[in-house]
């Protein structure tokens, strides 16, 4: 059974920083590209970054580029995102995804799996 478990969300202050974290179980996950996307209320899924499967390319939506990074860890098999400079519009849900393919997608109706969600709130 496929699982992907988010953690490392909570309350920050404009400018602050969080890692979020996601750990996969139930599938080589070595071999499939993996992405981060966010949801804010009343909003659309977005994405916000993907890696390929061998951590050899990385794809940010422009809004965080240069701010969040994303790595990941293929034999631990977790992939993070570290978040700076955060801004009150990065508050979401944030959601760790497989579409299980090697390459990276921005379009979501690609992937299959998803995690359930860690909540991130930037706030003074």
């Amino acid at each position: 059974q496929v699982q992907l478990v988010e953690s490392g969300g909570g309350l920050v202050q404009p400018g602050g920083s969080l890692r979020l974290s996601c750990a996969a179980s139930g599938f080589s996950m070595r071999y499939y590209a993996m992405s981060w996307f966010r949801q804010a209320p009343g909003k659309e899924r977005e994405f916000v970054a993907g890696i390929n499967w061998n951590g050899g390319n990385t794809i940010y939506a422009d809004i965080v580029k240069g701010r969040f990074t994303i790595s990941r860890d293929r034999y631990k098999k977790t992939v993070s995102l570290q978040m700076s400079s955060l801004r009150s519009e990065d508050t979401a849900v944030y959601y760790c995804a497989s579409s299980l393919r090697a390459s990276i997608s921005s379009a979501k109706d690609t992937y299959r799996y998803w995690g359930q969600g860690t909540q991130v709130t930037v706030s003074s």
